[in-house]
């Protein structure tokens, strides 16, 4: 087998005539092989030729093969080198790889050792793509099949999970064709996943074959272990998507033992139903009716209701018979000056049987992509999400806070509130003038919609959402359609097109994240 294209390898030895025979076997496979005996020549060679990969061994006479390196990658620090040696000494390993070899052979050796490590640098994006293709094909086929048999919640968690996957395998692939299969069938996916749930939705808030919801997850996955007398630290991070989690996941691993248990969020998936939920472990209707004072009215400002979070959370506790003997901390995180005091006073925070930390930064993120040309630019799709998600989290407080945290008998659990979906398609709303504003989901009076867009609530007890004089129905958009009003349509529709909204009913808002760390 020969390549698809004349790669050019420098190969740097002093005794070089003597691996005259792994040259020519090379070139038979069709690289362009030019040798060096020394390093000086090896770096005249990089200053003035275009290679694709070094061959350099260890111990030469004069410069040697460490320092030649350091100069090889001066001069081009991307061109990848592979260290000869005859020695698999750990110091001189960790010499080589400290200063950024891509592989080691050692010595002696043979021609198919030395190609095949070739081929691996190489041609690594070619066979990951033959690879992945291979791969996808297998898992595009059982994704259909789950699609089409999910029968509970659960089976469409795991479809979340597997279309989570497949998203971060391809965002490093150049392959258009994967890319937009896996588009149209997250598409699919997602018009039976709405479909599913406005059929069940009304029958889970009864408790009937319900998934694990926002109002479970305090009494399952944080009261067990807090009257066992583990200390518990609660971390949501406001509008983190699954997928997001999952390209930040790995960063924690080395420092965790992690269990996923991924969760359903309550309808609307917003901060003032679903965080409240969490807090609260109810429904809105049910936070309305008992703690009234804690849910203001349709009049009120709707980020208001999200002033009572730690009253909230001090009832529920008294609810499950929790006494604690420091009253939980709890505290909102909005900006990066604020998370590194939360890291810097660590050890007051875990000293509770209880910490609960809101992290904005991504929901912020979030709102802020709709009205910023700029964050357009830098966050265009749901790749740029991902990889900016896991660049803020690589470089914050909060994970340095983590790490930190894995060194106590602190039990984590780290989750998020609801997810988030890019909207692609408009659909026309009417309602009253005292509508709510948001944008994929409305309450208010003598609403209307398509209803093939969008769930319309019309006997909004049956989700157990909250009426009021000014409330009589609710409007729930399906998939990624978001709503407009009919008054200067055309400029709503262009300014909310492309934007992260959340609220509505989709797999990207409704599956949730949830993970409970241990310390390794």
């Amino acid at each position: 087998m020969t390549t698809p294209r004349a790669y050019r390898v420098l190969w740097v030895d002093d005794e070089i005539d003597m691996l005259r025979p792994h040259l020519i076997f090379l070139e038979q496979k069709g690289y362009i092989v030019r040798s060096a005996t020394n390093g000086d020549d090896a770096i005249h060679y990089v200053q003035r030729e275009s290679f694709d990969l070094v061959l350099l061994d260890k111990i030469m006479a004069g410069r040697d093969g460490l320092s030649t390196l350091e100069e090889i990658k001066t001069v081009n620090s991307s061109l990848p080198v592979i260290m000869i040696t005859k020695s698999e000494d750990d110091v001189v390993m960790d010499q080589a790889i400290a200063k950024r070899i891509d592989d080691f052979l050692i010595k002696p050796l043979n021609p198919m050792q030395v190609y095949g490590a070739c081929r691996r640098i190489l041609e690594r994006a070619r066979i990951r793509e033959t690879t992945i293709a291979g791969e996808f094909a297998k898992a595009f086929g059982e994704m259909q099949s789950l699609r089409r048999t999910a029968a509970a919640p659960n089976d469409w968690i795991r479809l979340a999970v597997l279309l989570a996957e497949w998203d971060l395998r391809l965002d490093g692939s150049t392959d258009e064709a994967m890319k937009q299969a896996q588009r149209e069938h997250r598409r699919e996916c997602n018009l039976e996943f709405c479909n599913y749930v406005a059929d069940h939705y009304a029958n889970w808030t009864r408790g009937r074959d319900a998934p694990v919801f926002s109002v479970d997850l305090v009494r399952q996955f944080v009261a067990p272990h807090l009257k066992a007398g583990r200390r518990v630290v609660l971390v949501i991070i406001d509008g983190l998507r699954l997928d997001q989690w999952m390209a930040v996941e790995p960063l924690l691993r080395p420092f965790y033992n992690i269990k996923r248990h991924d969760y359903y969020s309550v309808l609307p998936t917003a901060t003032p139903y679903a965080r409240n939920g969490i807090f609260s472990g109810l429904f809105p209707a049910e936070i309305a009716e008992q703690y009234p004072a804690f849910w203001p009215d349709a009049s009120a400002d709707e980020s208001s209701r999200n002033r009572f979070e730690r009253e909230l959370l001090g009832e529920l506790l008294r609810r499950l018979g929790i006494k604690l003997r420091q009253e939980p901390h709890y505290q909102k995180v909005f900006t990066a000056q604020e998370a590194e005091v939360v890291r810097r006073s660590a050890r007051q925070i875990l000293g509770r049987e209880l910490s609960t930390l809101v992290y904005s930064f991504v929901d912020i993120l979030t709102h802020g992509r709709s009205q910023s040309e700029i964050l357009k630019e830098i966050v265009p799709d749901e790749t740029a999400f991902r990889s900016l998600t896991r660049s803020w989290f690589s470089h914050s407080a909060l994970f340095e806070f983590l790490k930190d945290l894995s060194e106590k008998d602190n039990l984590v659990v780290v989750t998020s509130d609801h997810g988030s979906i890019l909207c692609l398609r408009s659909t026309k709303v009417f309602g009253n003038k005292d509508t709510s504003t948001n944008v994929r989901y409305k309450y208010g009076r003598n609403l209307g919609c398509n209803d093939r867009q969008a769930v319309h609530v019309t006997h909004p007890r049956e989700y157990r959402l909250p009426t009021d004089n000014l409330v009589t129905d609710y409007l729930i958009a399906r998939e990624d359609y978001y709503f407009v009003y009919p008054t200067r349509f055309r400029e709503f529709e262009r300014q909310y097109f492309g934007g992260f909204q959340h609220g509505g009913i989709s797999l990207e808002e409704m599956i949730v994240p949830l993970a409970v760390m241990e310390s390794r």
